[in-house]
């Protein structure tokens, strides 16, 4: 069963007011007139087998009951196993009525080779049967033997990642770690690949199989404008307004963001009206809504944590909770994902949907005491 429509401003209103005393009215933010979780649900890391496919999809489905209404995938992750957890999430919840379409907002990427269900042994053979013959794809697309983003071939993911996630829609369809292109192609023809793409998605929007559209990065937004991987958000939104208009739907931008990577805060690597700003900063003056990933950075920043940050971030039960505060707290971050393959993951992670972030005073106190 496919399930139609999106998130809308009166559902994910609805969503939060049924969490009205389990859950603080700080969690949520509102952006681009929604309702958003300022935690969500990360589907990354994870073997791709069976029970890790029923332990994620127990696991989506708790942290929509728990005050998470912000699920994140790529059809790549687990070689699309991840989207398909999600969409066996949705129809429990939906079907059950203890979520609705209209409550959740879904997000995906698309632009890495996905494989099907487990990694091929013979990539080229992969990249031949499932995109050359069917008239999807040059070899010639692929950069670095593994990532595309031409018209042809994102159209063919956003119709795949729907049907795995049993959604007539997505609500967020990022292109992934675009960045990858320029390690073969010149930052000018990356930019008419981008525009490619970006007509593409707008497209996509006009037809209702998306809501909005941006991109995913690891390295593109907190490098230096020096660096060859580098991005220009005032570029990229640019780009969306000369093919959309100024009512262009780039955005969201998602990037790492943790208390290890604080880049989006700390470096100055935007400009914005000739300005040199951080990412935040140029998101902001953009109306771009930023979700931060690798919000625990797969464990490494959860553990040692000193009292000079637990303390201003509000002396929480564990230094994973800590490392999540920090990250859901940052000024201009709408939402901090974090990857919860277990119930017992969300259980612990979900229990700051009942606590504040910390308050700017104290956020400040952070950096201060820190020697920032």
């Amino acid at each position: 069963m496919v399930f139609d429509g999106f998130a809308t401003p009166e559902g994910t209103a609805r969503y939060c007011e049924r969490r009205r005393g389990t859950t603080a009215k700080e969690h949520f933010h509102l952006q681009h007139g929604l309702t958003i979780s300022s935690i969500g649900i990360g589907t990354y890391l994870g073997e791709a087998d069976a029970e890790t496919d029923r332990r994620y999809t127990e696991a989506v489905a708790a942290a929509v009951l728990l005050g998470s209404n912000v699920i994140d995938t790529a059809a790549n992750y687990r070689f699309q196993r991840s989207e398909r957890s999600i969409g066996a999430a949705l129809r429990q919840l939906i079907e059950a009525d203890t979520a609705r379409r209209d409550e959740l907002i879904v997000c995906t990427k698309g632009g890495y080779l996905p494989f099907d269900g487990a990694p091929s042994s013979n990539v080229r053979r992969y990249i031949e049967e499932a995109f050359v013959r069917p008239g999807i794809a040059e070899f010639s697309d692929f950069v670095a033997g593994s990532h595309c983003m031409t018209p042809r071939y994102l159209q063919h993911q956003i119709g795949q990642s729907l049907r795995n996630l049993n959604l007539s829609a997505v609500d967020v369809y990022y292109i992934h770690n675009p960045e990858t292109q320029l390690s073969a192609v010149a930052r000018s023809e990356f930019e008419e690949r981008l525009r490619a793409a970006f007509e593409t998605l707008e497209q996509a929007v006009a037809e209702g199989k998306i809501k909005m559209y941006g991109v995913a990065t690891w390295n593109g937004f907190r490098v230096g404008p020096e660096a060859r991987e580098y991005h220009s958000l005032e570029m990229m939104e640019g780009l969306a307004r000369e093919v959309g208009g100024a009512e262009h739907h780039f955005r969201f931008v998602q990037l790492p963001f943790n208390l290890a990577m604080p880049e989006a805060l700390t470096a100055s690597n935007q400009t914005f009206k000739g300005v040199r700003v951080s990412l935040l900063e140029a998101a902001h003056a953009l109306s771009i809504t930023v979700v931060a990933s690798a919000s625990l950075l797969q464990g490494r920043v959860a553990s040692g944590l000193p009292p000079s940050i637990r303390e201003p971030l509000g002396s929480l039960n564990s230094d994973a909770l800590t490392a999540i505060q920090f990250v859901r707290s940052t000024p201009g971050i709408t939402t901090a994902l974090v990857g919860m393959s277990r119930p017992s993951h969300v259980e612990e992670d979900l229990q700051l949907a009942r606590i504040a972030p910390a308050p700017p005073e104290d956020y400040r106190r952070l950096f201060a005491q820190n020697g920032a």
